[in-house]
């Protein structure tokens, strides 16, 4: 049984982790999306386009850019912690923490996209930060964890 996300301390964080490359692609693709948008609203307001645009139609297209600028940031989220009281897991939306005693393994499967935290049942929970494309960067992260993982497990 997990215990409750409020009741899971820390303590002092040893190690925290982002992920590298999909930070860079989602703040270009974020870039991007604005850009595109911002010039499409710019675009539609010349005379000759067939079409009658408003001013609201503009602004509702910046803000459309704008929104989805801000759903490629969310890939910016994802990170792990971990300090003497256990991991804490943000993926692009949620975030788990887990006390130490809830964790059998830290693994990072041959094929599979991202690290994972083996947990009791055959469940697991996997590690955003922790991602195969950033290849060195998330080997340091995994063998850090798993020092953290043996010298605090319980068992």
């Amino acid at each position: 049984m997990t215990a409750p996300q409020e009741t899971v301390d820390l303590g002092e964080i040893e190690l925290e982790v982002r992920p590298k490359r999909i930070r860079w692609v989602a703040w270009a693709l974020a870039l991007f999306l604005f850009a595109f948008f911002g010039a499409g609203a710019l675009l539609v307001s010349v005379e000759s386009s067939g079409f009658n645009f408003r001013f609201a139609d503009q602004v509702a297209m910046v803000v459309l850019g704008a929104i989805l600028a801000g759903c490629a940031l969310l890939f910016t989220r994802p990170r792990l912690r971990a300090g003497p009281g256990g991991v804490e897991v943000r993926a692009t939306i949620l975030t788990r923490r887990l006390p130490w005693s809830e964790i059998v393994a830290v693994s990072f499967p041959d094929g599979v996209q991202f690290a994972r935290l083996d947990l009791p049942d055959d469940e697991y929970l996997t590690i955003g930060a922790l991602q195969a494309v950033d290849r060195g960067h998330a080997a340091r992260g995994v063998s850090a964890l798993r020092r953290l993982h043996a010298r605090y497990h319980p068992g």
